[in-house]
């Protein structure tokens, strides 16, 4: 809870330091990765960089912060920072970083907003700082002690034994552990990171949904991500789908992610578009393995049948799931107006063509809904839902990147 003082400070200031916060994350990252290249060997992603995801991310996570600081002094802020506090531990963050990171950041607030940073206004955005670190340390700290080790300890070699290519751009990497000790659990939806070093000698890191795996391995899916427009191609993504064959070993980290499958007997809708149907498979997979009669909705789009990832696998899961049926989308190539809907006794419900439209879509009532797919995708199918009557506490979604959904109702 922010003092009596630093919160008049801040609500104050808030409309300035938000306009800022552009500036101010820009100038935070320039600096601190320009001083302390090391960072961004393994730890900091050189394309979210290079396009300014990241900075819009960090912007929306302390604003949004912020705004709960004021508008809900009681609430603790777990649920709105648990996203960033797994993406850190899949990528071994640990307490000291937060001091480097607060140098810089405040270092770049006061470079930017010049003489309106009076030593007031730093001392309140200070605390807010550090609530915010506090938080996020805290709830790394637990996360890591569930898996048995700290930050430095979240990286293991991995062996690939097996590669399969999915579509001519999406590959399933099989993995078993090098050194021989126990798997991690993991829970459906839930990534790793990949960390592997690139042609100019820096270390990158990816985080990939975990798709399946047994006892002695596991899987995950990688889309290789190609330039567009202005956009240039995924480096990581690219390195794993040229040079990674079954042999070779990569640097994996510890299960992370809290958009994962919840227990119980209420329906679920699994909605995704593109390679967001990774964590669905899991899911599905999961519920395969439980021999689950639960009610599962799976909604997918996507541009074509022949890019539908892991499309003949969701088939079968659906079909060995009696309360599970599938509806789906594509741009082009599907059979437009083959049944659509859901048949409500297991197999696929029918394909369409365009875009995802849920109108007429029979939503189980008291379903939990999982979202994931590109941020467009998402917007749009969430209002569809919220139109339809699901409740937003229930709508609970995944993004691969940063997020830049991070803080909105």
């Amino acid at each position: 809870m922010l003092s009596t003082e630093s919160a008049a400070t801040v609500r104050a200031t808030v409309p300035a330091v938000a306009g800022a916060l552009g500036t101010i994350t820009a100038r935070f990252y320039d600096t601190m990765l320009g001083e302390r290249p090391e960072l961004l060997d393994g730890l900091f992603n050189r394309g979210n960089q290079a396009s300014g995801d990241q900075r819009r991310a960090l912007a929306g996570s302390i604003a949004a912060f912020a705004t709960l600081l004021l508008e809900h002094p009681e609430e603790r802020p777990d649920a709105l920072l648990s996203r960033i506090a797994h993406k850190h531990v899949s990528l071994g963050v640990t307490e000291d970083q937060y001091v480097i990171v607060h140098k810089y950041l405040f270092d770049a607030i006061a470079s930017t907003l010049g003489d309106a940073a009076t030593p007031g206004v730093v001392r309140a955005w200070d605390e807010v700082y550090w609530l915010m670190a506090g938080a996020l340390i805290a709830l790394e700290a637990r996360l890591y002690a569930e898996r048995g080790h700290t930050g430095r300890g979240a990286w293991r070699p991995w062996r690939v034994t097996q590669r399969c290519q999915e579509t001519p751009d999406t590959a399933s990497l099989t993995l078993e552990p090098e050194d021989g000790a126990p798997l991690p659990a993991f829970l459906p939806g839930q990534y790793v990171s990949v960390r592997t070093r690139m042609p100019d000698g820096v270390r990158q890191a990816r985080q990939y949904s975990l798709t399946g795996g047994d006892g002695g391995c596991r899987r995950i899916t990688v889309k290789r991500l190609r330039a567009v427009g202005a956009d240039p191609a995924g480096e990581v993504s690219t390195l794993l789908h040229d040079t990674v064959v079954p042999g070779d070993v990569l640097m994996v980290s510890t299960p992370a992610g809290d958009v994962t499958l919840s227990e119980g007997e209420h329906p679920l809708v699994l909605v995704s578009a593109g390679i967001g149907c990774t964590p669905m498979v899991a899911m599905l997979n999961r519920l395969a393995e439980q021999g689950s009669d639960r009610r599962v909705l799976v909604l997918h789009a996507d541009r074509s049948p022949g890019e539908h990832a892991h499309r003949e696998e969701t088939a079968a899961l659906v079909g060995a799931l009696p309360g599970a049926s599938a509806r789906t989308w594509y741009e082009t190539g599907g059979d437009e107006g083959d049944g659509g809907g859901s048949d409500g006794d297991g197999g696929d419900g029918g394909t369409d063509r365009g875009l995802m439209d849920l109108d007429g879509v029979d939503l189980p009532e008291g379903a939990e809904v999982y979202l994931c797919g590109p941020l467009p995708f998402m917007r749009g199918v969430r209002a569809q839902l919220l139109a339809a009557g699901v409740p937003a506490r229930r709508i609970r979604y995944e993004v691969f990147g940063p997020d830049l959904w991070l803080g909105e109702d």
